[in-house]
């Protein structure tokens, strides 16, 4: 009774374990029962082919027993003509045993035949459900593997809901305002860089005015010019615009 009741729960395992199996992997499945039946096949063919011997075996036999029944038939013809009757009666019983063992042999023959027809036929049908059986599990391997991928783009586009107005907004404000703190950096540096470049000039104006003071003093040193003539435009230059002179 405890044994029966385990025996019982252990075949619910198992068949609570095969529908596991069954479900995670069923193309894997319908091959190994396809493997099995064309292992099966190939034993049957073999079967088959052994049985087939036999069958040329007993047409062998057939084919020995009817050239046995001709030559039978022929010796006793030809000793009955000869007059020879005694001899000829013998060959005529063993025509007759002959022809008793040619009949048995054409029955088991035909026999045989059938049964090795039917035998090839079941087999033949097998082979063509098998070769059926084959595109199935490459057809039905296509469409489990198409469906799978289907179903995780479904779930993904189900997840990859994202809100443009909240999300990509808020990140695409963040990058504006990299941006911008980007474009304010380059604008100070080019302001400091413009400013610098002003002092420069002015340096530059400073140190040309000077040159020109410093020809001006040699030209006077060595003759070249009057301090007079020197004196003026110098006052013009410090002084600015001439003024009017006023009138008594």
């Amino acid at each position: 009774m405890i044994l029966g009741k385990f025996w019982s729960v252990l075949r619910a395992q198992l068949n609570k374990l095969a529908n596991v199996f069954w479900q995670k992997d069923p193309i894997a499945l319908m091959q190994l029962q396809y493997d099995e039946a064309v292992e099966q096949l190939k034993e049957g063919r073999k079967g088959l082919e052994i049985y087939r011997g036999l069958v040329e075996r007993v047409t062998r036999q057939v084919a020995e027993n009817t050239a046995q029944c001709q030559r039978l038939e022929s010796q006793a013809k030809a000793y009955l003509k000869a007059g020879e009757r005694e001899t000829a009666a013998k060959f005529a019983l063993e025509l007759q045993k002959a022809r008793k063992e040619l009949e048995e042999n054409k029955a088991q023959l035909e026999m045989h035949e059938t049964a090795y027809g039917n035998s090839l036929k079941k087999i033949q049908h097998a082979n063509e459900q098998l070769i059926k059986v084959r595109e199935k599990i490459r057809t039905y391997d296509a469409q489990l593997r198409m469906s799978e991928a289907e179903a995780e783009i479904a779930k993904l586009s189900e997840s990859f809901n994202v809100n443009v107005t909240t999300d990509f907004g808020q990140i695409e404000q963040v990058i504006q305002e990299k941006i911008d703190t980007n474009r304010g950096k380059v604008r100070v540096a080019a302001d400091l860089s413009a400013k610098g470049v002003a002092d420069i000039e002015a340096e530059e104006r400073v140190e040309k005015v000077m040159a020109e003071d410093a020809l001006q003093a040699l030209e006077v040193e060595l003759g070249m010019r009057t301090p007079e003539t020197t004196a003026a435009p110098a006052a013009e230059k410090q002084l600015g615009p001439a003024t009017e002179k006023q009138t008594g």
